[in-house]
């Protein structure tokens, strides 16, 4: 985008202009090009920003929507989110059929169409994506496709197709999000190292696949692709994948990686990679060994970077830390008065729903309501087979923070429902407040546990006690019993486990 004043490139086309009493160059030059005026501008359109213009739009706010992206929707939407989901859904197709064998249902082998595979995928995304662009045309709200540059604390570039516009504004919002991080090591221009972005636009099945990194995007897109038959190994420089869950709730997600997946270390590292013809060289340390292995494509998938360059925040008052993420206080303000960020580029855990939360934030900030995001309970999902799902306190950071806790669970061997579909792998724990009872944290790992988090997200909000998630009435059989019968079991009375209080 460049280097703002240096990169002014404005077609003289009137008369000649002169500087007024206390106006720079920069000024006059806006100026004189008719900025268009709004209340609110907001940069990017996200599952964050295309949040807050619509909030804003819905309470009366004149609202300008900068992306510079052909569709709306964001990374979630276009190349994260929604895609890796609808392929997670397809390949999990592939899992049931094999596993319906068990159950004396046997189908023929699957045929893999990757061309037809993508279309459908595509279709979604374009569904979606026009869907935004509709709300936000009913809404009044004008979407420009651009890049936005920031000239001042009160002003936007945008440059469009059709030349250069400016956009003063009384506030804006920053939600340009993140993009995954490819180390220079890494980095040797071959289309067969991916990251995320390019893993939904390859036209085969790699044989063998290595994935750097056992986050959660790493290990639900080598889920992806040992479905479709590429013999997977995933290289974890930690002791452990999934950080940030608890243990026993990850246990499950690791056994089924360890048959699916060809291999998966621990405690190892990529220390280089060079192309070999049509494969990828990589030199990998583990367990004291160095060794050279070819394959056919790499995943790197070793976290997130901000958007933060080529904005021009170095012409107004906000900071950044020193990962480049926007400092913002609990209500998204940055350190210019006139500047919010949301979402990934304001750092923290880079979601696309807590993006969505600080949107409201923000927007009601502005508008002087004194919502914040400081102590809101945002979930984590990670869609492995089987899924984890966790939110508020955790047991391990309970442990790390001495925070004394007492922690109730329900294994999912003792429901029903689980037993119907053949997926008794799953686990509910409660963390609870010794003395006051209250709920402060749920893990939940097992087949859909990302759908039952949300109960979970309202006991915690609403602070809950384990009483009064007990004592809530749950459809039988489902899963949603078994954050019922969890709570029991720390009362002493589940019906379907013996719990310590019921055995002392």
């Amino acid at each position: 985008m460049g280097g703002g004043f240096r990169r002014l490139a404005v077609p003289i086309r009137r008369g000649a202009f002169a500087l007024t009493p206390g106006q720079s160059i920069r000024q006059e030059i806006i100026n004189f090009m008719d900025p268009i005026k709004t209340e609110i501008v907001v940069v990017g359109a996200g599952p964050g920003g295309y949040a807050a213009a619509f909030y804003a739009a819905d309470l009366g706010k004149k609202v300008i929507l900068v992306e510079k992206e052909n569709r709306l929707g964001g990374t979630c939407l276009n190349s994260g989110c929604i895609p890796s989901k609808a392929y997670l859904h397809a390949t999990h197709m592939i899992a049931e059929a094999r596993e319906s064998a068990n159950r004396g249902i046997v189908f023929a082998p699957p045929t893999l169409d990757m061309a037809k595979l993508r279309a459908w995928k595509d279709g979604i995304l374009q569904k979606l994506s026009g869907g935004i662009a509709t709300l936000a045309q009913k809404r009044g709200v004008t979407v420009i496709k651009a890049r936005g540059y920031f000239e001042d604390s009160s002003t936007l570039r945008v440059e469009t197709e059709s030349g250069q516009q400016f956009i003063q504004f009384e506030q804006a919002i920053v939600a340009v999000g993140s993009r995954p991080a490819l180390p220079k090591t890494f980095d040797l221009g071959n289309s067969r190292i991916m990251t995320s972005k390019e893993t939904f636009e390859v036209d085969d099945v790699p044989e063998n696949l290595l994935v750097v990194g056992g986050g959660y995007i790493g290990m639900e897109l080598g889920t992806v692709y040992a479905s479709l038959g590429s013999k997977v190994v995933l290289v974890e420089a930690l002791d452990s994948i999934l950080m940030g869950a608890d243990p026993d709730l990850t246990r499950p997600v690791m056994a089924y990686a360890k048959k699916a997946f060809r291999e998966v270390r621990l405690k190892a590292r990529v220390e280089h990679m060079s192309t070999a013809g049509k494969q990828i060289k990589v030199l990998i340390d583990h367990d004291g060994q160095r060794k050279e292995e070819l394959f056919d494509r790499v995943l790197v998938s070793v976290g997130r970077v901000a958007n933060a360059e080529d904005l021009g925040l170095e012409h107004t008052q906000v900071s950044r830390d020193e990962k480049g993420f926007i400092k913002v206080d609990g209500r998204q303000r940055t350190s210019d008065p006139k500047i919010y960020a949301i979402g990934d580029i304001a750092g923290g855990v880079l979601l696309a729903h807590k993006a969505s939360r600080e949107a409201r934030t923000a927007v009601e900030s502005i508008t002087g309501e004194s919502l914040t995001s400081a102590n809101a309970i945002i979930p984590a999902v990670v869609f492995t087979d089987p899924e984890v799902a966790w939110c508020g306190l955790t047991e391990a950071e309970a442990k790390t923070k001495g925070i004394a806790v007492q922690v109730t669970k329900f294994p999912w061997g003792a429901s029903g429902r689980a037993l119907t579909f053949d997926r008794v792998d799953g686990l509910t724990k409660l963390i609870v407040e010794p003395g006051t009872e209250r709920i402060l944290g749920v893990g939940i790992v097992g087949h859909g546990a990302g759908e039952l988090i949300g109960e979970a997200v309202l006991a915690v909000e609403m602070q809950a006690t384990v009483r009064d998630l007990a004592m809530t009435v749950h459809a039988h059989p489902t899963l949603s019993e078994t954050l019922m019968e969890a709570a029991e079991a720390f009362l002493g009375h589940a019906t379907h486990t013996i719990s310590k209080k019921t055995a002392a």
